[in-house]
């Protein structure tokens, strides 16, 4: 095989791996939607924003300021006597879901000495750490131009959530956990 052969059976094969780490993930998303818990998430105060492709709302939420307040600082004075050591950049937190599946913050997961099994009203959720802010999987939600009076009594975001705390926002709901935007007659 010449060197343009060689060149190109590796662009081939690079292009497939490529499309299949793309569908391998679509698949995991697909089944993260399909058969992940249901976790509801209060939101903090929103933001409703426009962009020239359309309109969106800024999403915090109230569980990441409950989780900044006992996370440890980094430095001198912080120690085992502060609880968990966050994970760099990010990590999970064990939160506890009340009979309507909205969650509130138990725990930092513990980064050494194995994990403890969780009890059938807790769940693992994944977050991260950017510029000094704890997000979880999406901080926006995007929705139709013009559309955005809809969303104003959003007050949860309700996410599938893989076991491993993987989450998925799904939809926006008011304080009665009814999706948003509410269907018209």
């Amino acid at each position: 095989m010449t060197g343009a052969g060689w060149r190109g059976a590796v662009a081939l094969l690079t292009a497939v791996a490529a499309l299949a780490a793309v569908n391998f993930s679509i698949a995991a998303k697909e089944r993260l939607l399909a058969h992940g818990r249901i976790v509801y998430l209060e939101l903090a105060p929103v933001d409703p924003r426009s962009l020239m492709q359309g309109d969106y709302m800024q999403l915090n939420y109230r569980i990441a300021e409950e989780i900044a307040r006992v996370m440890p600082e980094s430095g001198p004075e912080s120690g085992p006597e502060s609880g968990p050591e966050p994970a760099p950049g990010g990590g999970r937190v064990v939160v506890t879901l009340d009979p309507r599946s909205v969650a509130s913050f138990a725990r930092l997961e513990p980064t050494a000495g194995g994990r403890p099994a969780l009890a059938d009203n807790e769940a693992y959720l994944r977050y991260r750490v950017r510029a000094g802010r704890l997000k979880f999987a999406s901080d926006a939600f995007f929705f139709q131009e013009g559309t955005a009076a809809a969303y104003a009594s959003a007050r949860y975001g309700r996410y599938r959530v893989a076991d491993d705390g993987e989450l998925l926002l799904t939809s926006l709901h008011d304080e009665n956990l009814v999706q948003l935007p509410a269907e018209t007659q």
